[in-house]
């Protein structure tokens, strides 16, 4: 089993900066990917940026202006967000992906960019 405990939402201002970061616990390879999904309002939950020892993937909308990254050692993963717009604004789950696949989930941490 993987629990996984989010932190560093919040409200910014067009153009900020936030991190996000995800503490995951439980049985976890580098070859899992853990990553970042969000759900804006009335939206479908989408792919942000995902990480694993072998691959490493964004969205086209945050290319170039967010980063992931990942201590495997710590099981944790990061989501450096700059020059945010307010179509950013969602609910930012965490993500761990297990081959079957079997998807875990964090409790989702709400990031609000106003204009």
């Amino acid at each position: 089993q993987v629990q996984l405990v989010e932190s560093g939402g919040g409200l910014v201002q067009a153009g900020g900066s936030l991190r996000l970061s995800c503490a995951a616990s439980g049985s976890i390879s580098g070859f899992n990917a853990m990553g970042w999904y969000r759900q804006g309002p009335g939206k479908q939950r989408e792919l942000v940026a995902t990480i694993s020892v072998t691959n490493t993937e964004y969205t086209d909308s945050v290319k170039g202006r967010f980063a992931i990254s990942r201590d495997y050692a710590k099981n944790t993963v990061y989501l450096q967000m700059n020059r945010l717009k307010p179509e950013d604004t969602a609910v930012y789950y965490c993500n761990v992906r297990k081959p079957g696949p079997v998807n875990y989930w964090g409790q989702g941490t709400q990031v609000t960019v106003s204009s």
